[in-house]
């Protein structure tokens, strides 16, 4: 049958349709899914540091955006064992400075960084876990240059997306001292449909669409960054630390996580997703788990 004007007319219009009806969702993928951007109300000072403890920094990062971070130095000569810490979603490097003093105090030099698109690092279209991986790979290159710091004896601490971007990066890198993974999800697919679920889009036909839309967008298949499965690929020592009474992430995930990779310590603690309070009293258990996995490398490498 031959094709008419008409025909050729309305496939056109039904294209146009198709596409920018996808367009559209991408859009609203973006936005719905960006990071809400946080100032910072905490500074070093307000967790006792000084400014002689503390180097404000801009860092060169991913994609040619600058890097905003502090480093934290202890006051003894170095070169010293060293902490990345990365924030969770929606927060930034100020959330997690209650850390520093326990662990300068141990003579561990620490680097706060806040993510791109977080604090006050530099936007970008998107970011997600791989992208906050990245980020931790820009840190680990900077901290790598200071001569305060061993190059090879680096430990990863991250919070919640944070978490899982330090077991991603740790994952395929085999140069991480330790991990310490706090309030991690087991499965960014779980996550993802319980918020669809928020918003009442149904499964399987939208939703599935929008979570294989999501992997395009951050060019990774969840399967692949699921802290469920990079945590069996990590070589270096895992402490897993969770809180009882997390409502944002079930303490069921740090179960699961524990399950999959047996090695892993598991610190469960009182308290919600947050856990800069919760942790006060337990400073000496992390850095304990730091000194075991870091200060013995150190002493064989300078005897």
């Amino acid at each position: 049958m031959p094709v008419t004007t008409a025909t050729l007319t309305y496939l056109a219009l039904a294209l146009i349709v198709f596409f920018g009806a996808r367009w559209l969702v991408h859009l609203a993928l973006l936005r719905g899914l960006a990071a809400p951007r946080l100032a910072h109300e905490v500074t070093p000072a307000d967790v006792g540091l000084t400014l002689q403890d503390t180097q404000e920094i801009r860092l060169p990062g991913p994609n040619g955006k600058s890097l905003f971070a502090w480093l934290v130095l202890p006051d003894t000569p170095g070169p010293h064992p060293a902490v990345l810490v990365m924030h969770g979603w929606g927060a930034n490097a100020a959330m997690m400075l209650q850390i520093a003093p326990p662990l300068r105090a141990a003579g561990y030099a620490v680097l706060f960084v806040d993510a791109r698109c977080h604090g006050q690092s530099e936007n970008e279209r998107f970011t997600s876990m791989p992208r906050f991986a990245e980020d931790i790979g820009a840190g680990l290159a900077y901290l790598r240059t200071r001569p305060e710091v061993d190059p090879d004896d680096i430990a990863l601490l991250g919070h919640s997306v944070g978490a899982g971007a330090v077991l991603l990066y740790a994952a395929h890198h085999d140069d991480i001292r330790a991990v310490i993974s706090l309030s991690a999800f087991a499965h960014p697919r779980e996550v993802m449909r319980a918020w669809l679920t928020q918003y009442h889009i149904p499964f399987p036909v939208i939703g599935s669409y929008i979570l294989r839309h999501v992997e395009r967008v951050i060019g990774a298949r969840f399967d692949d960054i699921a802290p469920i499965n990079t945590i069996t690929q990590v070589k270096c020592p895992v402490l897993l630390v969770h809180g009882r009474e997390d409502t944002s992430v079930a303490f069921n995930d740090a179960l699961r996580l524990q399950a999959a990779q047996p090695a892993a310590q598991l610190l469960a603690v009182s308290g919600d997703h947050d856990l800069r309070e919760t942790l006060r009293p337990h400073g000496d258990e992390l850095v304990a788990f730091l000194d075991r996995a870091c200060k013995p490398a150190m002493q064989m490498r300078v005897g």
